[in-house]
């Protein structure tokens, strides 16, 4: 059975992978990998650490690829020439991370079999295999999946050294703290728990004398993270300086870094390795910062900060099944009516702690930026199954189970990124969110097919992405903004929404005219009769 659902989670994501266009973040993402493993230059967009980006982009080290990506004027990026095409170069980029995908499936599968039962393990995997978010996100040349798996894989680590805290078993958990940490710039707290957790625990429980703590171990996990991470950056050495007030830093293969500082009288200079993980990390910082736009149940907000975004944004966004189950599986083990698996608490304090701080961010970004909770949940999924496995219809509510998350997610599939759940109608998802949890740019094969099948329409496109349309073969034109048009006019979710625009309602007359297609679940195609007038 593990081995089918693996083989379908597999099919699945190279469905999505040949019908989806490059979103919007993965040309940044590519390029910078490349530059990284050509160069060891880390400079372009270096706002997330290169461990997904060096696997992505494995298979694309050879110079006839290419990618040129150019910094637009209103902060993002635009992508002008794909050598040899786009396609190809998804593929080879996107399939690199499908195999984080299935360890990651591999994972959640063995740690419910050791947790809870072999049936458990499967019901979890069948449930992880039909599950939008884990399709998308583990089908796209970004760092958000690799996010997911290192996160659990670290939780899933401490447990296995906590029953054997070896000094092999040691080393080989600060490699994974090392690998968190090149991961995602979000995990560094999520580093500081799992050192927190190694102090004090013991196979025997928690101790509470700090002159017992496993002080030594775990700064030798430390160690072996810091070296990991160091790794990570070639080794590089940067020389950071502070005199008379300006702030210089260096670093190996590119310009350096000159600012303005208050401290006019301090003088000081020493080498700092790995300073561009450093320099990723203020970039992120000063990002959370300022904020970031964000469209959210109708309304548009320039800075971000919504308490109830993610809350609202899972409920609307995952499977429905799934946060039933998980709910019953969370009260069952809180009511003790199943004694809670060793382990299963201290892991919970991970997926806690990471949906805890994305409350209070100002990066309303996504579902994508709490989906290293995603695989937490179906671990209490699990304790559903030990509940009712002993019930003459357990195996037939399972099975209606599977079918019924399943056809759930078909209804979308292959386009789980602008996946909804059941309760959303797709003609209705764009006043709710947009941006990543709907329309990321993912759509111009969709508008190609089109285009190819309406041969005698005239067509204006107004799409949110990166890449330009006629890199696909598209010859549509662009429908800027304040722009008005006649015919067949193809409008992305997002900029209906207007959350990236300077008018948000740019595009939102098209919506009095006749909707006559929804493509790719992200693009709505409307019918702008051409005797129409328009007023300035």
């Amino acid at each position: 059975m593990p081995g089918i659902l693996l083989l379908v989670y597999i099919l699945e994501c190279v469905w999505f992978i040949h019908t989806q266009s490059l979103t919007y973040d993965e040309p940044p993402h590519i390029r910078a990998g490349l530059e990284a493993w050509r160069d060891h230059r880390f400079e372009v967009w270096n706002d997330h650490p290169p461990l997904a980006r060096f696997l992505c982009t494995l298979l694309v080290i050879d110079r006839r690829w290419q990618i040129d990506v150019e910094s637009a004027a209103n902060g993002g990026w635009h992508v002008r020439r794909v050598a040899p095409d786009p396609e190809s170069l998804a593929h080879r980029a996107r399939s690199m991370n499908v195999l984080l995908g299935i360890i990651l499936a591999i994972l959640v599968w063995s740690t419910a079999r050791g947790m809870f039962s072999w049936g458990a393990a499967n019901l979890t995997l069948a449930l992880f295999v039909f599950s939008p978010p884990l399709i998308a996100h583990f089908s796209l040349a970004t760092t958000d999946g690799a996010a997911a798996l290192f996160v659990f894989a670290v939780a899933v680590g401490l447990i296995w050294w906590r029953k054997q805290p070896s000094m092999l078993h040691t080393a080989l958990f600060g490699m994974l703290l090392g690998l968190l940490l090149l991961a995602k710039f979000s995990t560094p707290p999520i580093f500081v728990l799992a050192l927190g957790w190694m102090l004090v625990l013991r196979p025997e429980g928690l101790c509470i004398n700090p002159r017992r703590w496993n002080w030594g171990k775990t700064c030798a996990a430390v160690l072996t993270a810091v070296l990991i991470l160091w790794a990570g950056y070639f080794f590089h050495i940067s020389h950071v300086s502070i005199n008379h007030g300006e702030l210089s830093v260096t670093f190996p293969n590119r310009a350096p870094y000159v600012h303005k500082v208050r401290a006019s009288n301090l003088n000081v200079a020493f080498p700092l390795p790995a300073g561009e993980y450093f320099e990723g990390l203020n970039r992120v910082f000063q990002h959370n910062k300022r904020g970031h736009p964000v469209f959210f149940l109708g309304q548009v907000s320039q800075r971000g900060s919504l308490r109830l975004y993610y809350p609202v944004t899972v409920l609307l966004k995952w499977p429905a099944i799934a946060l039933v189950l998980f709910a019953a599986g969370l009260a069952l083990v809180v009511v003790r009516a199943l004694p809670a698996p060793s382990g299963l608490w201290i892991a919970s304090t991970f997926p806690a702690l990471y949906f805890g701080l994305a409350l209070f961010a100002r990066l309303n970004l996504g579902e994508r930026h709490v989906l290293p909770v995603y695989p937490f949940m179906l671990l209490f999924v699990a304790a559903v199954w030990e509940t009712l496995h002993v019930r003459r219809w357990a195996k037939l509510f399972v099975l209606a189970v599977v079918l019924l998350q399943a056809a759930d997610e078909l209804r979308y599939a292959p386009d789980d990124l602008a996946y909804f759940n059941f309760f959303i109608q797709p003609s209705e998802n764009f006043n709710l969110l947009s941006g990543s949890n709907l329309d990321w740019g993912q759509g111009l094969l969709a508008v190609r097919d089109y285009e190819n099948t309406h041969p005698g329409e005239t067509i204006s496109l107004a799409y949110f992405g990166s890449v330009e349309p006629q890199i696909y073969g598209i010859h549509a034109p662009v429908l800027r903004e304040q722009e008005r048009a006649t015919g067949t006019v193809i409008v992305g979710a997002t900029n209906l929404s207007g959350e990236y625009l300077k008018d948000p309602a740019s595009y939102r007359w098209v919506l009095k005219y006749p909707r006559r297609d929804i493509l790719d679940h992200s693009l709505w195609v409307f019918q702008v009769p051409s005797n129409q007038h328009f007023q300035n």
